[in-house]
């Protein structure tokens, strides 16, 4: 084998080692070899984003990331929603920084408190964190008490002065140096969130941010909301709730009374199943409530087959308590099922009673003919020819009884006086089927009387 042929065995063995070794050593995407996650926190703060959040948190848990920087722009939102939130920014071991941009009003600025670090953008606010119910007025202290606890407890596990932080909910605390004097919450601009050590600093975008906190280098990973995530925070927010619920209601309710299976009925399923489906996603509901709610469904159609009530009671317990178990506000269901009975009575009621004779579609669902009986309709004989004739009673009346008039027996009442078998009676009266006689020696008298 000559020299040149044995060189290039040489040289392709060399490369070929080259290559297995590169294979075998570890990559790295950048110096550092430091992943940085970038996730969204935006509008209402509800069930559907706690559950995104979870995803998020465990994906960078998962790739071992050096730091989670939570984008924020919120007017806040549910008090159980933030605490879930708070939970879990307290609960992983990876550095979480809130990176307001804009707004972290009432929940918001309660999920930032929880974070590690703070960081605000020029013009951006943080605070008024006051607890409200649906009708916006002001919670009960029950409610308040504990979030007033969660908004100190937040600010004191890192470090920050919790006076703030109760100044953000609850009124009645004084701070007038940053305008929130008695009867007015605070709510913190980035230069006085700064000031008092709420923020850490104050920057213009996100990558001044990541350039500040030395992640230049790193590899950013942002996450955004699967198509699914998206519908199920819309679907459990608290205004869609009782919406979806009413929609179902009236629409089964609609079904009953209407032949087949038509688009009330397909409209009822829909806006519930919509509602399991969120909650479903946003990890509210297992499958044992969709079993639950089809098994109710179920004894309701059972009901219509054998009548009694008891299949009807049952469905209607399996529904209301696969509604239940699809949230853990038990308090904010009662109220939205509440709302959805309401809302499907008055809405029963206008359609009949309004739209009902109007609209070609519940024509269907209303009985508008008529039984009169001038269209043929006779519930009972009116024997109005009897009137004048005379009889002889069959039995005593008490006051009913019988008479004998023509051959033919006839039921009939005294006009409430006791009249004796036997007696000569003659017939003054005919209402449908009440025939009323009188006895015909105090109807003579009666008319010698009126002479």
């Amino acid at each position: 084998m000559s020299h040149g042929i044995k060189r290039r065995y040489l040289y392709f063995a060399i490369l070929l080692i080259a290559g297995v070794l590169l294979t075998l050593l570890p990559f790295k995407g950048n110096a550092n070899n430091e992943i940085i996650y970038v996730v969204p926190l935006e509008e209402t703060v509800e069930k559907g984003l706690s559950a995104f959040l979870e995803r998020s948190i465990e994906l960078a848990e998962q790739d071992k990331a050096s730091a989670i920087i939570f984008e924020i722009n919120t007017p806040g939102g549910a008090v159980d929603a933030a605490g879930e939130i708070g939970r879990l920014l307290t609960s992983t071991k990876i550095k979480t920084i809130s990176f307001i941009n804009k707004d972290a009003l009432s929940a918001g600025a309660f999920i930032s408190l929880n974070t590690d670090e703070i960081y605000m953008v020029p013009g951006s606010t943080m605070g008024a964190a006051a607890v409200i119910d649906q009708q916006g007025n002001a919670a009960d202290q029950k409610a308040q008490s504990y979030w007033l606890s969660a908004m100190k407890g937040a600010a004191e596990q890192n470090g920050r002065d919790p006076q703030y932080a109760l100044a953000m909910a609850d009124a009645e605390v004084d701070i007038p140096e940053y305008g929130a004097p008695s009867g007015k919450l605070l709510t913190l601009t980035a230069d006085q969130a700064l000031e008092v050590g709420y923020s850490e600093g104050t920057v213009s975008s996100l990558d001044e941010l990541i350039d500040k906190l030395g992640y230049s280098n790193a590899e950013i990973r942002a996450v955004d909301e699967s198509f699914a995530e998206k519908i199920a925070r819309f679907i459990t927010h608290p205004v869609v709730i009782p919406i979806l619920l009413s929609v179902g209601s009236l629409g089964l309710v609609l079904e009953l009374y209407s032949p087949g299976f038509g688009i009330p009925g397909f409209m009822g399923l829909s806006a519930l199943l919509l509602f399991f489906y969120g909650h479903l996603v946003a990890g509210l509901a297992g499958y044992e409530t969709i079993i639950l709610f089809v098994v109710g469904i179920g004894l309701l159609i059972l009901e219509l087959f054998l009548p009694g009530g008891i299949a009807g009671i049952l469905g209607a317990v399996a529904i209301l308590g696969s509604l239940f178990l699809a949230t853990d506000n038990v308090v904010h269901m009662g109220v939205s099922l509440l709302i959805a009975i309401g809302i499907s009575i008055l809405a029963s009621i206008l359609m009949v009673k309004v739209f009902g004779k109007k609209m070609k579609i519940f024509k269907k669902l209303i009985l508008t003919d008529s039984t009169s009986t001038e269209s043929g309709y006779v519930s009972n004989l009116n024997r109005t020819d009897l009137i004048g004739l005379e009889g002889c009673t069959v039995t005593a009346l008490r006051p009913s009884g019988t008479v004998l008039i023509k051959d033919e027996r006839i039921d009939v009442v005294s006009e409430g006086a006791f009249i004796q078998k036997g007696a000569l009676v003659r017939i003054v009266k005919v209402e449908g089927s009440r025939i009323v006689v009188r006895e015909i020696k105090n109807l003579d008298k009666r008319n010698q009387e009126e002479k």
